[in-house]
C-alpha cells in the first residue's frame, strides 16, 4: 500500500514534481528550521552556565561597603606614676625674719643702683659709651682714665667726616709743633744759654695742647655731630684766637718763647753749630707758618659749611638757653640760690616788716 496514494479519490500525483519523496523530505527539514527560529525567545530563563561571570543587576547588586566607621580597639596605656608630694611642696616655705630682711635690703640696693645709673644717663646723654680718648692703657701707674668718647666714623655724618678728620690732624700738628719748639729751646740753651725760650715753650706745651683740644676741637666735633649752632659759635671764637697765637709763634719775637723766624735768624752767627741750629729753627718756624695758613683755610671752610646749614646767632642763643636750663646742676644751683634768698628774707624780721609796710 505504500506505493499508492492515501486518497484514492484525489488528484493524481504522478505528474506533481513536489510529490517526490526526496523533495518532500527537504521541505520538511526547512520548515522545522524556520519553526525553530520563530519559537526562539532570547529573554527566556536559561540555565546558568557553569563558568560564566555573574551579571550585576537588581537580582545581584554590586558590593556596597558598610557606612559604619571602623572601630579600633583602644590600647591600654599604663597610668603615670603618682609622685608623692613632699612636705616642702605641699606646704609653703616659711621665711624667717632675717631672710626677709636680707631680701628687702637687696631689693633696695638694686633700686638705688638703677636710680643712680638713670641719673648718670640723664646728666650725660651723649656719654653713653665708654670713653676712649685719650688712648691710655687700662692698668697705668697714675690711674688716669680716658675723658671723652670719640669715634668719627660712628658719630659724625659721612659728609662731614673729612673736615672733622682734618681738624683732628691739625690739632695733632699743633701739639707736635709745641714739642719740637721745646726741643729748639733746649738747643738754644746749649748754644746761647737762652733759658726763656725753653721755659716758656714748656708752659705753652702744657697749657695750649689740652686747652686747644677742649676749646676748639671738641666744640667743632660736637657741632658737626649734632648740628649745634652754639658749638659752631664757640669753635669760631676760640679757633680765631688759635690762629692769631700761631701767627705770633711763627714770628718768634725775642722773649715770646717760640722758635719763630726772628729767633731762627738771630741764631746764624757764622759758626757751624749756629748754622745747624738756625736751619733747625727755620724748619720749626716754617711749621708754625704752615699751621697758621691751614688754620685760615679750615676756618673759612667750616664757616662756609656753617652758613650752608642755615644756622644763625639767634639759633645759637636758643640752644645755649635750652642747654643751660636743661642742665640738672644749673637747676639745682638756681633752686638753692632762690631758696636761700627766700629763707633769709623771712628769717630777717626787720626786712620782713619793711616789705610788708610797702603794701
Amino acid at each position: 500500500m505504500s506505493g499508492f496514494d492515501e486518497n484514492p479519490f484525489g488528484e493524481p500525483t504522478i505528474d506533481n514534481p513536489f510529490a517526490d519523496p526526496s523533495v518532500t523530505q527537504v521541505t520538511k527539514q526547512t520548515s522545522n528550521t524556520t519553526q525553530g527560529l520563530e519559537d526562539y525567545n532570547p529573554f527566556a530563563d536559561q540555565a546558568p552556565q557553569r563558568n560564566a561571570a555573574p551579571v550585576r543587576g537588581a537580582a545581584n547588586p554590586p558590593y556596597q561597603p558598610s557606612s559604619q566607621p571602623a572601630i579600633m580597639q583602644p590600647t591600654q596605656e599604663m597610668p603615670p606614676p603618682s609622685y608623692a608630694k613632699t612636705a616642702q611642696q605641699t606646704q609653703p616655705q616659711q621665711l624667717s625674719a632675717a631672710e626677709f630682711q636680707r631680701r628687702q635690703e637687696e631689693l633696695e640696693r638694686k633700686a638705688a643702683e638703677l636710680a643712680r645709673r638713670e641719673e648718670e644717663l640723664r646728666n650725660a646723654p651723649y656719654n653713653v659709651r665708654r670713653n676712649n680718648w685719650p688712648p691710655l692703657p687700662e692698668n697705668n701707674l697714675c690711674g688716669l682714665q680716658p675723658c671723652f668718647y670719640q669715634d668719627i666714623n660712628v658719630e659724625i655724618p659721612p659728609e662731614f667726616q673729612t673736615i672733622v678728620r682734618n681738624l683732628y690732624y691739625l690739632w695733632i700738628f699743633h701739639a707736635a709743633l709745641m714739642v719740637v719748639n721745646v726741643l729748639g729751646g733746649l738747643l738754644l740753651i746749649l748754644h746761647k744759654a737762652d733759658f726763656s725760650t725753653f721755659g716758656v715753650g714748656i708752659m705753652y706745651t702744657i697749657m695750649l695742647t689740652p686747652f686747644s683740644f677742649i676749646c676748639w676741637f671738641r666744640p667743632s666735633y660736637k657741632a658737626f655731630r649734632s648740628d649745634s649752632s652754639f658749638n659752631f659759635m664757640v669753635f669760631f671764637f676760640m679757633f680765631f684766637f688759635q690762629m692769631i697765637i700761631t701767627i705770633f709763634q711763627a714770628l718768634g719775637l725775642p722773649g715770646s718763647g717760640t722758635c719763630g723766624l726772628a729767633t731762627a735768624l738771630s741764631t746764624f752767627d757764622g759758626t757751624p753749630v749756629g748754622i745747624a741750629i738756625g736751619i733747625f729753627l727755620l724748619l720749626v718756624a716754617g711749621g708754625f707758618c704752615s699751621a697758621a695758613f691751614i688754620d685760615f683755610l679750615l676756618l673759612a671752610k667750616v664757616h662756609r659749611i656753617y652758613r650752608s646749614t642755615g644756622a644763625s646767632f639767634a639759633k645759637a642763643q636758643q640752644e645755649f638757653t635750652s642747654e643751660i636750663m636743661r642742665n640738672q646742676h644749673v637747676r639745682d644751683a638756681a633752686g638753692n640760690i632762690v631758696g636761700a634768698a627766700v629763707q633769709s628774707q623771712f628769717n630777717n624780721p626787720q626786712q620782713r616788716n619793711n616789705s610788708s609796710s610797702r603794701y
